[in-house]
């Protein structure tokens, strides 16, 4: 029987009114496309934009190129100088900021809403005239490689995701860290970022999300007059990247480290991703994620390993399907005190057979179903959130259709429909295998 809890919120769900983002779609004559988000509860407004190019894109010796332009974006223009954006965004009461992916670069502006035309008067400033000081590079080059100094080289389990997601993508570009290859950072210039800049920083490699206190036609007639006269990319060519070949046997490696506070292993498996039209697989894979590795009790994982056997601290698993290619679906456990990788590995793999063979508790599957209705109904409170999902989803291959059917994919998922996708999925000569552990003490010398 559902807790009562749960058959509150089941109840407290069905009595909210199934409210579609109101949203409006149109494409520029120079080939940028806009989405309006319109949220009208407070005169705010989240402006981004969006290209279709990211780490993954990246010609080969390359690597972080596309982070390093990020930052070298807010180096100035023949109209702002150096670092003045920033500041002439926070005078007028608002935040921005930018990030970069493997499948898209994108940045981002948080306004009063009577400020959209100032933001878009400087995004498609930045958008053709960026100059860059010799000076200016030879910093920001350091400071990327600065960054990569704290994030990467300074954290083992950062170095141990690196290296675990170089096993797993042995020919496409996800193998290759958004920072960047240390060797190769250090050798950008000014001429890779600007030739960067040249081919995929125009309107049609573009997608400017605007959401909040907005109207469509104003946003159209806005857009029109600060991106409509850029000229497109004659030198855009199809996102044809390479491939993986079929992955044959389980993949294994220990990454040891003297600064390794706790042991972990994380076990990674090829997954596709959401494709346009069709998400169920997907969505099913997402409800897989929930299953194994939610919280504590409420999982498989966390019932066994956490709870029954006690052989671990901690469990996870997770799967993120918004990307152009094939993605990862993960697991993850911290062994409990005193017990090795080892057993913990054995422990796993008990309990996921047990899984596959017993299939889904329809009791946990119900609750997720109304977790999941839940957060897809909360999500669209979060204007810059659901600004994200859309920018993300569009860059990743997705449609708007595509982004305003998930909550319903969602809900029509099934238990089979979980494991046809934990068949084709949990497959260990699909896997990459990690162990992240201490070095093994050395004996101690005896003296006589």
């Amino acid at each position: 029987m559902p807790s009562i809890r749960l058959a509150l919120v089941a109840l407290m769900l069905l009595a909210l009114p199934a409210r579609a983002d109101k949203v409006t779609g149109f494409t520029l004559d120079n080939g940028m496309e806009v989405v309006v988000i319109e949220d009208h509860r407070a005169p705010v407004v989240v402006h981004m934009v969006w290209y279709r190019v990211g780490a993954a894109d990246e010609p080969p010796g390359k690597s972080g190129i596309a982070h390093f332009l990020e930052h070298l974006m807010f180096k100035g223009t023949e109209n702002v100088g150096p670092g003045e954006f920033s500041r002439i965004v926070e005078a007028n009461g608002g935040s921005d900021n930018a990030f970069t992916s493997w499948d898209q670069t994108a940045y981002f502006q948080r306004v009063a809403a009577d400020r959209l035309g100032l933001m878009m008067s400087l995004e498609a400033d930045r958008m053709t005239n960026l100059t860059l000081a010799d000076e200016d590079v030879q910093t920001e080059r350091n400071v990327i490689l600065e960054e990569r100094n704290q994030r990467t080289d300074n954290d083992p389990s950062a170095l141990f995701s690196e290296q675990r997601r170089a096993a797993q993508y042995l020919n496409h570009p996800y193998g290759i860290p958004v920072i960047g290859w240390r060797q190769e950072m250090e050798g950008l210039t000014k001429a890779d970022a600007l030739k960067f800049y040249k081919t995929y920083y125009a309107p049609n490699d573009a997608v400017l999300i605007v959401a909040g206190d907005v109207d469509p036609d104003e946003v159209r007639a806005l857009a029109e007059e600060h991106y409509g006269a850029i000229e497109p990319s004659a030198d855009l060519q199809p996102r044809a990247r390479p491939q993986e070949p079929p992955q044959l046997a389980e993949r294994r490696l220990t990454y040891t480290d003297p600064r390794v506070a706790q042991p972990a292993l994380v076990r990674s498996y090829l997954a596709p991703e959401r494709d346009p039209g069709a998400q169920k697989k997907a969505a099913a894979l997402t409800y897989l994620a929930e299953l194994l590795g939610g919280s504590g009790a409420n999982s498989v994982l966390g019932d066994k390993l956490e709870y029954e056997t006690r052989t671990a601290l901690y469990t996870s698993a997770y799967y993120y399907g918004t990307s152009l290619d094939d993605t990862t679906f993960t697991l993850a456990l911290v062994p409990a005190e005193g017990v090795s990788l080892e057993e913990a590995e054995a422990a796993l793999d008990k309990a996921l057979a047990e899984f596959m063979r017993d299939g889904v508790d329809q009791q946990l599957f119900d609750s997720l179903k109304t977790q999941l209705r839940a957060s897809e109904i909360y999500a669209r409170d979060n204007i810059q959130g659901l600004a994200r999902r859309y920018g993300r989803a569009l860059t990743s291959g997705l449609t708007v259709a595509d982004v305003q059917a998930w909550p319903e994919v969602l809900q029509s998922i099934t238990p089979q429909d979980v494991m046809a996708a934990a068949h084709e999925v949990l497959n260990r000569e699909h896997a990459v295998t990690g162990y992240l552990e201490r070095p093994a003490a050395e004996p101690a010398e005896v003296t006589q």
